[in-house]
């Protein structure tokens, strides 16, 4: 889910989710409460002062926003999760004994599939949204296992959010995670040879970079990846994703401003966590941060495209399919239109299980699935 500020310099900004509040004062219940989903401040004491507010208030709002739709979120009967696995060795929630909280993941597993037993049962791998800063694989849950109840294995990613790390960071555990399930994957009751991958917001922006990165050496190493982890996709569903992450001065060097990049993403990603959070990537600028660079210079495997009318980011997946569109490549978009008096929003798949339009969503992405596998 994307971070939502309390600023709202244009209608691009996250003030198009939820209005434009006065900071709040930090309730210790509420914020040890959204500690099952996200940091708040824990990680934020090496900063300037006025640094961490930013951070500590960004995800504070979020999670009020997220807070009455938690109520809703439950696991279907169906599904069976095995839990807070470490696919690093300093993996672990003791943060006082050195573990790293984001260098864990969950499997979600079908019951049936676990009974059976076999390897007939293709896997989601899931990063999470939440601005590359809010949020850790507890904020899918309720979309994990209501994609396993539809027959999938779900792999649900932690990453190290920002500021612990960076954008090449954030990839970085995204491919140790993908080291660790292609040697151990094989003792689950899974189809290694069936993968999927999906993410949302800024994690549809790291399951694309995903893709390319396991697409292409010279995306590999433009992200510092010496060796992608070998996994092959057959497919991904990306939700609400960003793609305008390339610099607008690259851009311009590069004749890359065209309709399909919006360089206010870049710029507000950058306002809200940092120029830092993109360093070490002029390999990878712009080439590999918009939507059209990476489809044109790599062969994606084929792509469920979600967004709606009132989704904030809707013209960066409509870029991402114009592009796919012009190359010929294997795509569906879902982009729901809503009525007057109705409102979907940002990643209403993840945050909104329960609507109709949410079910409806999970059953495509199913159906797509299930035909390239």
């Amino acid at each position: 889910m994307a971070v939502i500020t309390n600023q709202s310099s244009d209608e691009e900004s996250n003030a198009a989710v939820l209005p434009d509040l006065a900071e709040p004062q930090i309730d210790p219940q509420l914020a040890e409460r959204f500690s099952y989903w996200t940091e708040i401040d824990g990680d934020l004491d090496a900063l300037p002062a006025d640094r961490a507010q930013t951070f500590r208030m960004n995800r504070y709002q979020t999670a009020l926003f997220d807070l009455s739709r938690s109520e809703y979120w439950h696991d279907p009967d169906t599904v069976d999760a095995i839990c807070d696995i470490a696919y690093l060795p300093d993996g672990g929630t003791d943060q006082a004994a050195g573990q790293c909280r984001g260098h864990l993941l969950d499997i979600y597993l079908p019951h049936e599939a676990a009974v059976r037993g076999g390897h007939t049962t293709p896997v989601y791998i899931d990063i999470h949204g939440g601005g590359f800063t809010y949020g850790y694989k507890e904020l899918n849950r309720n979309f994990n296992t209501h994609l396993a109840s539809r027959g999938f294995a779900v792999v649900s990613l932690n990453y190290r959010p920002a500021p612990q790390t960076d954008l090449k960071g954030q990839l970085a555990d995204v491919q140790a995670a993908l080291r660790w399930l292609r040697a151990h994957l094989g003792e689950y009751p899974v189809n290694a040879d069936a993968l999927f991958i999906t993410g949302d917001s800024a994690g549809g922006a790291l399951a694309l970079l995903t893709l390319a990165i396991e697409n292409s050496t010279d995306a590999a190493r433009a992200f510092g990846i010496e060796q992608a982890s070998g996994l092959r996709f057959a497919g991904g569903a990306l939700v609400c994703g960003v793609y305008s992450m390339a610099s607008e001065a690259a851009a311009k060097r590069d004749g890359k401003l065209g309709i399909g990049y919006d360089p206010s993403k870049r710029a507000m990603l950058e306002h809200m966590l940092g120029a830092e959070f993109f360093a070490g990537l002029d390999a990878a600028d712009p080439m590999y941060l918009t939507a059209e660079g990476i489809v044109n210079n790599i062969n994606l495997p084929p792509l469920f495209i979600l967004t709606s009318s009132d989704d904030f980011l809707e013209a960066d997946a409509l870029a991402l399919a114009t592009a796919l569109s012009r190359k010929g490549a294997d795509f569906e978009l879902s982009d729901r239109k809503t009525g007057r008096h109705e409102t979907l929003g940002h990643v209403y798949p993840i945050g909104m299980t329960w609507l109709d339009e949410s079910q409806q969503a999970l059953d495509e992405i199913a159906r797509f699935s299930f035909d390239r596998c």
